[in-house]
Order: C-alpha cells, then sequence, then structure tokens
C-alpha cells in the first residue's frame, strides 16, 4: 500500500504513447469514474485493483489515463488509470502537463474587497436622522 501511495507522487519521464492526462468529474461505481480530456471530451474510465481502498479520486483532481490498455474490451470503459497526480505542483512542471488544465485561481482581488461586508457593522438607524 505504501509502495503504491509513493509511486504517484512523483511525476514520470514521459508519458507512453495513449497515456493522457484528465481530470476526475465523479465517480461512476464500481471503480468507474467520469473523466474530462484536455479537449473537453468525457470518458469512462476505470480504477485498477492496486489503488482500490489505497488512494481515493476526488472530483477534480487529475489522474493519468491509458486509452489502449482496455482496447480489447467491447464495452463503454475507453480506458485505465494507471497513476493518480497527487504533488500537482511538481506534475505540472513536466513538459507534457495539458495547457487547457490552467490552475484555478483561489485569491480574490483586492477590487472586490471595496464591495463586500465581511467584518463591517452594519448600517446604524442614526445615519438617517
Amino acid at each position: 500500500m505504501l509502495a503504491t501511495a509513493e509511486e504517484t507522487m512523483t511525476p514520470p519521464d514521459e508519458l507512453q504513447p495513449g497515456q493522457l492526462i484528465a481530470r476526475a468529474i465523479k465517480a461512476a461505481g464500481n471503480n468507474l469514474y467520469a473523466v474530462e480530456l484536455p479537449s473537453k471530451d468525457s470518458i469512462l474510465v476505470e480504477l485498477p485493483s492496486r489503488f482500490r481502498s489505497t488512494i481515493w479520486i476526488k472530483r477534480g483532481s487529475y489522474v493519468v489515463i491509458d486509452t489502449n490498455a482496455l482496447e480489447g474490451r467491447d464495452n463503454k470503459i475507453s480506458g485505465e488509470i494507471i497513476n493518480i497526480v497527487r504533488d500537482e505542483k511538481a506534475w505540472r512542471k513536466a513538459p507534457y502537463w495539458p495547457k487547457e488544465f490552467v490552475r484555478q485561481e483561489t485569491w480574490v482581488s483586492s477590487d472586490d474587497e471595496d464591495d463586500s461586508n465581511v467584518g463591517k457593522l452594519p448600517p446604524s438607524d442614526d445615519s438617517d436622522a
């Protein structure tokens, strides 16, 4: 279990043909996940048994999928999760990181602070007099 967790911490030097980075959209049940590709298409992928009950995938996190892994099967599953991005900062530095997955900024600009009522007292009734 520890080896699987450590394997996901560092990005590989390069991705093999058929491997892509995708963003998890939702869990579809039975170890299946709907993921969004850099092209904005969404596909269904399977989580292999080595990751089950070891690493959890939450919505919005990134995974590496292999679209060639399950091509012999005739069903709706389009690929298999082969790695899970845990140290996103290190993975974003890799040359193969899709430019379509732009980092979401979480800070509030200073322009919005003037309009905010956070930390301010409500207007007093005396100001109308």
